[in-house]
C-alpha cells in the first residue's frame, strides 16, 4: 500500500485515523461529532466544518456501531448507511473538505493484504470474522487507499482515500 506522508488528508478526501497524534492534527477533541450528528446531516451540511480552520469533520463512533452488528448487518449498514453520508459530504464540498472518522485504538482491526485489500476485524462476539471494508466503501475505485503516516512513526496513523465512488 502506498505510504501518504504529507497533510493532504486534514483537508480533502476520507480518512479512517487510529491514532491519536493524527487526531489531534485534525481537531481538538470538542470538535469531534458522534456518528449520530454525520448521519442525520445527510442532504444538510452546514456550510463552516467545525475543524482545520473549517476544512474538516471528525467523526467518532464507527468502530463501536460496527462492533453492536452481527458482521452482516454492519456490511449493509456500512455500505448503505454510512457510505451515502460519505457520498452525501463529497458531493456537498466537491471534495475540498476533510471527512475523518476517529476510530482510536482501531490499528490493529484493520488489516491490509497483500492486495491492498482492507478487511475490518469484528469484535466480541463476533471475533475473529471479518468485514470486506474496502470492497464495501470504495469498491470498484480505481485508487486504493494510502497509509497515513505522521512524522518519523514507523506505525500507520490510519488510511487515506481521495475520493470514494
Amino acid at each position: 500500500m502506498k505510504q501518504l506522508l504529507d497533510t493532504v488528508w486534514q483537508r480533502q478526501g476520507i480518512s479512517w485515523i487510529w491514532d491519536e497524534n493524527a487526531r489531534n492534527l485534525a481537531c481538538k477533541a470538542g470538535e469531534i461529532w458522534s456518528l449520530r450528528q454525520l448521519l442525520l446531516s445527510v442532504g444538510k451540511w452546514k456550510e463552516d466544518l467545525p475543524s482545520n480552520d473549517g476544512n474538516a469533520l471528525v467523526v467518532a463512533g464507527l468502530d463501536g456501531s460496527l462492533d453492536l452488528l452481527s458482521p452482516v448487518d454492519a456490511e449493509n449498514w456500512l455500505g448503505d448507511e454510512v457510505k451515502e453520508a460519505i457520498l452525501s459530504f463529497q458531493s456537498h464540498f466537491q471534495g475540498e473538505a476533510a471527512l475523518i472518522f476517529w476510530m482510536p485504538g482501531c490499528g490493529r482491526r484493520v488489516k491490509v493484504s497483500a492486495t491492498d485489500a482492507v478487511n475490518w476485524v469484528c469484535g466480541a462476539p463476533h471475533g475473529g470474522r471479518t468485514l470486506d471494508f474496502g470492497r464495501v466503501l470504495w469498491g470498484e475505485a480505481r485508487e486504493y487507499p494510502k497509509e497515513i503516516f505522521i512524522g518519523d512513526s514507523k506505525t500507520s496513523a490510519g488510511l487515506y482515500h481521495r475520493r470514494i465512488s
